[in-house]
């Protein structure tokens, strides 16, 4: 077991969190997001080839994002939004001229954006956005938009039937976009490609209606992709495929059950590579395919996590190391010998902060057998000296899974003497398309709550936890279970409650949330709330608000597209037509989850607070 020690806030906060990682075309420098060096997530330059300190290419007190290299090298795309509201810009930045951030679309936009992304010409971005240039309006569904990046003219190339969230890509020459579409059913999705100068688009990958599929252009002008369906079976993990747009013919590189199991895909710009990812137990293995020589490659270390990116010479690739102790860091590494020892390390984002990695709490696997003998896998962190209090942590999603990676709410409630559990209910990725899909069985705020209750019990039962000494908290669907949890469980299980920009009242988020949103609602659900209004009324945790009896401290970003503040003001006249006592914390300059470093000093010690004083 490390030994934690109460870490001064200030100093955890040093610590780097690294968003998206892109290689230059060139191959000579990376681009990355990066949080807590700057006000708030900012892009930096950084060489390949030399040991040279990461330069900032952006610096605003909004959250910036990378999202392409021009094939040039010379410039990149970012998106930023302001205050976390999701309405994005596009800006393009020459990383010859930093912080000269030219806007390529609309400053503080009336609509969504998805995507944004450079032609390997160089001459026009794509993107998708819900909203119709002719009148000028917002619309519900997502086109695809082609837009000339000389004279900035837009050409509208794909018009799905039905709002869902559009993946783009380009093909190597720059005549075709790929983007995904749910028009069949709102649980499944469909690839197409439109042409870029708006006279073809077509349907080229359907599994069925139900079916997923992932899809992303190789070097070469197919398009790799992974599906969790074949003929109409859903299977357990995924198939990966290649189709020729050309031809029209599919070859199968993975088929489940044949071999390793793979749960998703991720295709190198500018290389001939796949990399192929097997997730299970929270978990990933990487696999590269060789394109070219038709051969694959297991790139996973003995000990941590290591994410490919892109190659850099036939024996070399940069990637992304990272562990529960370990913060994301950019390495390079030989994908034949994937020796940790062996890594050259391109970040150190624990210098400047002080701390060692002996020094922060581990996370050790956790599992229990939750209702209906299925078992539950997450993770525990257990300080050296424990104050006898435990924090539940619930990742946002559902789709999503708490990974083994350095989380900085945990090490600092760690730090605090709190035993941490961070569970991964079902419908969490990770443990396979079929533990994904049981969430779905009786929707949200079903089984996957008694994951969590079950969990708690676990902890009780083994002397880890104490009947009335267990909080919970969480983001987004994290803070829709939160919720679940104080309406529903007993205070011997869950005495306190911090639900951050979570669902209250599943109707109005419904009506209230982003378009693109609303399907997986009723992929979830069973439908709208028109189509099954008793599981919306019965899920929603504000029609149970009554049965509270513990603590609760509500979290809130006003600027939340998502999870919007409607949710808030509806949920406190119930509590105030009950009279039931709650606190409320909410931040006026945040969106769907806290992310500037003062609020995020503010939300951790207002937590720190309230659960060491709840529990």
């Amino acid at each position: 077991m490390h030994v934690a020690k109460k870490f001064d806030l200030e100093s955890l906060m040093t610590i780097p969190e690294m968003s998206r990682v892109l290689l230059s075309p060139e191959k000579k420098h990376f681009a990355l997001a990066v949080n807590r060096i700057q006000e708030n997530y900012d892009v930096f330059l950084g060489s390949i080839q030399r040991d040279t300190e990461m330069v900032p290419l952006t610096r605003t007190p909004e959250a910036t994002i990378l999202t392409d290299w021009a094939s040039d090298s010379k410039s990149i795309l970012v998106a930023e939004d302001i205050a976390r509201n999701e309405r994005v810009t596009l800006y393009r930045v020459f990383i010859d001229t930093p912080f000269e951030m030219l806007p390529l679309t609309p400053k503080e936009p009336d609509h969504f954006m998805q995507g944004g992304l450079f032609s390997p010409q160089g001459d026009f971005i794509a993107y998708a956005v819900n909203y119709d240039y002719d009148r000028k309006k917002e619309t519900e569904t997502f086109r695809v938009v082609v837009q000339d990046l000389e004279s900035g003219s837009k050409t509208v190339v794909a018009r799905p039937d039905k709002p869902s969230f559009t993946r783009i890509s380009i093909d190597p020459k720059g005549k075709y976009v790929l983007y995904t579409r749910s028009d069949e059913d709102p649980s499944g999705e469909q690839c197409w490609i439109a042409s870029s100068d708006g006279n073809e688009d077509r349907e080229i990958l359907n599994f069925g209606p139900k079916a997923k599929v992932s899809a992303d252009w190789t070097n070469d002008g197919r398009v790799a992709f992974a599906t969790d369906t074949i003929d109409g079976e859903r299977y357990d993990s995924f198939a990966i495929g290649l189709y020729n747009p050309l031809s029209g013919k599919t070859d199968w590189l993975a088929v489940p059950q044949e071999g390793e199991p793979y749960d998703r895909i991720r295709i190198p710009k500018h290389s001939n590579h796949i990399v192929m990812v097997q997730e299970r137990e929270g978990r990933s293995k990487s696999y590269i395919y060789d394109l070219e020589h038709e051969t694959i490659t297991n790139a996973t270390p003995l000990r941590g996590n290591l994410m490919p990116i892109s190659p850099i010479s036939q024996t070399e690739w940069l990637g992304v190391y990272y562990s529960s102790t370990s913060p994301m860091n950019l390495v390079k590494f030989n994908p034949f010998k994937p020796d940790t020892k062996q890594f050259e390390y391109l970040t150190d984002m624990l210098r400047g902060s002080g701390i060692s990695e002996a020094e922060l709490t581990n996370a050790q696997d956790f599992r229990w057998i939750s209702i209906d003998n299925t078992m539950i896998h997450g993770w525990l962190y257990q300080p050296s000296k424990s104050n006898g209090k435990t924090i539940v942590h619930i990742h946002g999603g559902p789709t999503f899974h708490s990974r083994e990676i350095l989380n900085i709410d945990i090490q600092y409630f760690c730090s605090l003497g709190f035993n941490v559990l961070d569970p991964n209910y079902r419908g969490s990725t990770g443990y396979g398309v079929n533990f994904k899909e049981l969430i779905k069985k009786d929707g949200w705020g079903g089984s996957d709550s008694e994951d969590v209750r079950t969990g708690i019990q676990s902890l009780i039962e083994k002397e880890i936890s104490t009947p009335g000494s267990v909080g919970i908290y969480g983001t987004s669907y994290g803070g829709y279970v939160s919720w679940n949890a104080i309406v529903h469980f007993p205070v011997e299980i869950v005495a306190a409650a911090a639900p951050i920009c979570g669902m209250t009242d599943l109707v109005v988020d419904y009506e209230t949330t982003r378009p693109d949103l609303r399907p997986y609602s009723e992929e979830m659900l069973g439908g709208s709330p028109t189509d099954v209004p008793e599981i919306y009324h019965e899920r929603s945790p504000i029609n149970h608000v009554q049965n509270i009896k513990g603590n609760l401290l509500i979290i809130q970003g006003l600027r939340d597209p998502n999870v919007t503040k409607a949710n808030v003001s509806a949920v406190e006249k119930k509590l105030e037509e009950h009279k039931i006592k709650y606190e409320k914390l909410v931040f006026d300059d945040e969106g769907h989850g806290i992310i500037r470093e003062e609020n995020v000093k503010i939300l951790l010690k207002r937590l720190a607070d309230f659960f060491d004083s709840s529990l």
